[in-house]
């Protein structure tokens, strides 16, 4: 089974190129889902953030937007929060890629904004850097999350540059101004394959 690590910068099109994998029969494992569930799921990690954060706790809830509110503001607090819960989501990551190994797939991704950060990357046969223009991007965020311009133009300069991603990653799959979803998808569908009968023996 071939692991793929999927990274990129937010509103470039990584959904869409994942339902292509997914239409070959892949599975993905989707990072930040991951760390959602294991904040209500996980009791280590939840009593590791407890222990750090004691005010983002209600009760036995853990409350994620004040969470991110301390994190995003401090780069400090974001550390921390790292350091205690990447080891968790990697641990659990490796779960799910054995299952979808054990059910015969061929290939599993790991689908995750801080692929290189958390250390996921370790895991994958090989990187994907999923990219598009900088307005196209902000013109998708704030289509799908109906938030205004200045916000999402604010996330995208928050992020890393595409220049950073394809550095690191072995393959990058550009997603144009010319691409429609059909044919960003057709494309995506098509590398994959190749990188899939590459690696069959």
């Amino acid at each position: 089974m071939t692991v793929f690590g999927i990274t990129g910068p937010t509103g470039a099109g990584k959904t869409t190129a994942l339902n292509a994998l997914v239409g070959l029969g892949g599975t993905v494992i989707d990072a930040d889902a991951v760390y959602h569930e294991l904040t209500e799921s996980c009791q280590p990690m939840r009593e590791e953030l407890r222990a750090r954060f004691p005010s983002v706790f209600e009760g036995e809830r853990i409350d994620l937007k004040k969470l991110g509110a301390i994190v995003f503001r401090i780069p400090e607090e974001m550390a921390d929060l790292n350091a205690i819960t990447h080891k968790y989501v990697i641990e659990e990551t490796r779960r799910r890629i054995r299952q979808a190994e054990a059910e015969g797939r061929p290939a599993a991704a790991i689908d995750a904004i801080a692929l290189f950060e958390s250390g996921l990357d370790r895991m994958c046969d090989r990187t994907l850097a999923v990219l598009a223009p900088a307005e196209l991007r902000i013109r998708r965020i704030m289509a799908r999350e109906g938030v205004s311009e200045e916000y999402a133009r604010t996330r995208v300069n928050s992020q890393h540059t595409d220049d950073w991603f394809r550095s690191r990653c072995d393959v990058t799959l550009e997603n144009t101004e010319a691409d429609t979803k059909e044919t960003f998808s057709q494309r995506a569908r098509a590398l994959f394959q190749s990188i899939l009968e590459e690696e069959t023996p």
